[in-house]
């Protein structure tokens, strides 16, 4: 669950990265700037269908391979939703969460079905053409749910909104508090989301920063206490930490920390500044989430209002200035916190002894990239430093932070990917590695993925085999039948399934087709012959519950549906369902090599042959 949270709160940006081009359009058009109504409407525009956007891009954030299929799905998955509920009650309006919604509904039906194989007389509605298909059936089940339920729903939501909005210096106060400490596992986004366009309301606007820039002279209430900690606090924190640095360090602490205060100034990211103590000192950073929760009280107290497109740096504070209440009494809060953080940062690095950068006990240097192909080299040491490319299931960033997918935890340097320039590191499960590169974090992904393409591409003698099924891996000794656990039929492993579904482990031809369509031959395009056998002894089904979609000497990519099959109805017919992968005609020289992890998705490394 708090992987998919997380998943969620990574998608949420995309249709967030909307918001600065939103508002500069709509500011820069206004009468007390640029006086042009087409930009100030262009901008409208861009607010007015915010939760249109959000269906598309929590539809690709949350996709597979983000591709655009699962976008246009969102989109038929908001209209059918908003249009649907509207028809049975006209008062309904899901906003911003139907957007999500649609979004998330979206995504797993693509994700589900975009590879699915009809039969020949239909085969044109296959793959991704099906998916809009299924997405308008499945939303038009849900809108006729919704336009019951959602009334009671909005009502509950509207409420608490309201009660945070009205609760004022001590609703400001909580979301400061925890919008800070949910930093570190990434669910802020999912936070802000709601505080800035769910609670709320006002001609048609809903949200703190929808709000806001819809007119509302009440908002702006939990954006405002931002600015001084964003613009000042956070940048006297890094010079706290500049001068506790020895002497020695003093200088090139200065280049890195000032470049993230100067960041953290203008824009209002932050993320590198709190990682560079947040595991060092958690105390500190929770006195850091109490510092915000007292900026947003004082802020709402003095009566300020402000908001912004993106974050509250520098930028959105000149941008917004005339439409804030009180900006100058703001700034001035700004250069109090600045203070005071500074104080308290300086006190408790010396008097706890705190191991912030420039401080460190290790002798080790961190090391400094630079050049044309620093990100290349970046990438180069993060892979070294975490096992290597093939310790690695998937790549993927957000805002500051590469998050990845892994296989073995335990083959993480830290220490290696800090001297490398990460701001932190962070293990979020068993597989889920984040690293926290700051604002070029795109770059370092990118050469990444080029690297590891490059790399599985150079790999001659070098294939991996990907999981046919989602489930659990069972060493191939553990297997209840002595044929395939002492090796007899070949190398490999096998998965205990938890979905119905067999997919093509490689690009290669179908060999086989048991009659009984209990078991699959592949041969890939190495000449590794792979027996896909689902369940023990289930060949005495003589077919039952299993239903192939591939024919024999039919050419498959990998991933492409093989069968589906009833695990219920194997199981309560009395076999076991563990399904062996076999390399069949692997000989003494091919080493086989299982994963380490005990669960294991469809798509993920299952086997090494080399």
């Amino acid at each position: 669950m708090l992987d998919f949270l997380q998943r969620i709160g990574k998608a949420l940006m995309l249709p967030i990265a909307t918001l600065p081009a939103a508002a500069l359009l709509q500011r820069l058009g206004q009468d007390d700037l640029f006086d042009i109504p087409f930009m100030a409407a262009a901008g409208s525009a861009l607010f007015d269908n915010l939760p249109l956007l959000f269906a598309i891009g929590v539809a690709v954030g949350l996709s597979k391979d983000g591709n655009g299929a699962s976008g246009l799905a969102g989109v038929i998955a908001f209209f059918v939703l908003q249009e649907g509920t509207a028809a049975i009650n006209e008062n309904i309006d899901m906003g911003f969460l139907g957007g999500i919604i649609s979004g998330i509904t979206a995504a797993l039906l693509y994700n589900r079905f975009h590879d699915i194989k009809l039969p020949n007389w239909l085969g044109f509605f296959g793959g991704r053409r099906f998916v809009p298909i299924i997405t308008a059936g499945v939303m038009v089940i849900l809108a006729g749910i919704f336009g019951f339920v959602w009334p009671p729903v909005q009502g509950f939501i509207d409420s608490i909104g309201q009660w945070i909005i009205d609760a004022g210096a001590v609703g400001v106060g909580v979301y400061g508090f925890l919008n800070r400490l949910l930093i570190p596992i990434g669910l802020h986004h999912v936070l802000n989301s709601l505080i800035w366009f769910e609670f709320g309301s006002f001609e048609g606007a809903t949200g703190d920063l929808d709000r806001f820039f819809a007119g509302d002279p009440t908002a702006g209430i939990f954006m405002a206490g931002m600015f001084p900690m964003m613009m000042f606090g956070l940048p006297a924190a890094c010079l706290a930490m500049i001068i506790a640095a020895k002497p020695e360090k003093r200088a090139q602490v200065s280049g890195l920390l000032g470049g993230l205060a100067l960041t953290s100034f203008l824009t209002g990211i932050t993320e590198p500044i709190e990682f560079s103590f947040m595991f060092i000192s958690p105390l500190l950073y929770v006195i850091h989430a109490l510092l915000t929760a007292a900026s947003l009280v004082v802020a709402y107290l003095a009566g300020t209002l402000h908001g912004f497109g993106f974050s509250a740096g520098a930028i959105d504070y000149v941008l917004n200035f005339n439409l804030a209440t009180k900006p100058l009494l703001l700034a001035g809060i700004g250069v109090i916190f600045g203070i005071i953080y500074f104080i308290v940062f300086y006190a408790m690095i010396k008097g706890l002894n705190l191991k912030t950068p420039g401080r460190e006990d290790d002798e080790e240097e961190a090391i400094v990239h630079e050049g044309r192909d620093k990100y290349d080299t970046m990438a180069g040491e993060y892979a070294a430093a975490i096992g290597g490319y093939e310790n690695i299931q998937s790549i993927d960033n957000c805002v500051t932070r590469l998050r990845l997918q892994m296989h073995d935890m335990d083959k993480v340097d830290e220490n290696r990917l800090k001297r490398n320039g990460a701001k932190g590191v962070m293990k979020v499960n068993n597989t889920n590695l984040q690293i926290i590169v700051g604002t070029d974090v795109e770059f370092v992904a990118d050469a990444m993925r080029n690297n590891q393409t490059t790399g599985a591409m150079a790999g001659a003698g070098h294939s991996v085999l990907s999981s046919p099924l989602t489930g659990s891996v069972l060493p191939l000794a553990q297997v209840a039948d002595e044929a395939f656990s002492s090796g007899a039929l070949g190398k490999g492993t096998a998965v205990v399934p938890e979905e119905g579904r067999l997919y093509a482990p490689e690009d290669g031809t179908v060999s086989t087709v048991f009659p009984t369509h209990h078991a699959y031959g592949i041969t890939t395009e190495e000449g590794h012959e792979v027996l896909l056998h689902i369940g023990l002894n289930t060949v005495e089904l003589k077919g039952e519950h299993y239903t192939p979609h591939v024919e024999q000497g039919e050419q498959v990519k990998k991933g492409q549906l093989l069968a589906a099959f009833d695990i219920k109805q194997i199981q309560d017919a009395g076999y076991d369902i563990t399904t062996p992968v076999i390399i069949t005609n692997a000989d003494n020289s091919l080493e086989v090599t299982g994963p380490v992890e005990t669960s294991i998705k469809t798509g993920d490394n299952l086997l090494t042959l080399q």
